[in-house]
């Protein structure tokens, strides 16, 4: 059972304040961002697997820090018993996100450019493609990517900020390339897009240095005992 958390309890943060955190844990606080990535990729794992069935799991991952999360996430999600593909469009010449590769790959995590043609038989699909530093609208080879995910009607899981959203002000008006998720959890914080997010909404990164949170006056939540995610609700 995961530990309840009120919204009220927690800072939401825009852009500029959830780029202003990261760039002081690297520089201030000798943070890595692979160290990051395995937190993020955990936690997000950790919330599906306390809030859905085992099962076939489409990770749609993007090139950025967002898409490693998503790596990490599949790596973890096959420990936890699910059975997990990868989408993976656009690929980056990042030495890390080359490393997350051949980590799922032998790992016998498919890793593949196209939405599986079975897409249908999956109950599950993971969005990593874009996280807060994503500015709309998204682009080819995305677009028809989230059009045909959104028209399929299965569940989504978003990482961070739902791929397509404005970091602050939300999903775009009328528009069919946004993914609009079953469930998602928030990194480090929410940010300002989900504030007013009614779905099952987890929050993972218990690791923020208690100087950080005092600098930058964040309200964090209160994680019990050992664990590495909470849920935020009204």
């Amino acid at each position: 059972m995961v530990h309840i958390i009120s919204k009220k309890t927690v800072s939401f943060v825009g852009q500029k304040l959830a780029t202003q955190i990261d760039e002081q844990l690297f520089s201030k606080y000798g943070f890595k961002v692979e160290q990051l990535m395995e937190l993020a990729g955990l936690a997000a794992a950790q919330a599906i697997a306390a809030h859905y069935p085992k099962s076939k799991v489409a990770v749609l991952c993007g090139p950025g820090n967002n898409g490693g999360d998503g790596f990490v996430c599949a790596r973890h999600l096959q420990q936890f018993g699910f059975n997990p593909s990868i989408v993976y469009p656009k690929e980056s010449r990042n030495e890390l996100m080359k490393s997350l590769v051949t980590q799922c790959e032998t790992s016998e995590i498919p890793v593949q450019t196209t939405l599986p043609s079975d897409l249908q038989t999956f109950p599950l699909i993971v969005d990593a493609l874009f996280g807060f530093s994503f500015q709309p609208p998204p682009r080819e080879p995305f677009t028809q990517i989230l059009k045909t995910v959104r028209a399929s009607g299965i569940h989504v899981f978003s990482i961070d900020i739902p791929s397509g959203w404005d970091v602050e002000k939300g999903a775009p008006a009328d528009s069919e390339d946004v993914i609009h998720p079953h469930a998602m959890i928030s990194l480090t914080l929410p940010k300002l897009c989900m504030k007013n997010w009614t779905g099952p909404h987890f929050l993972g990164g218990r690791f923020v240095p208690r100087g950080l949170v005092e600098e930058l006056q964040l309200q964090m939540p209160e994680y019990p005992g050992y664990e590495q995610i909470v849920k935020v609700e009204d």
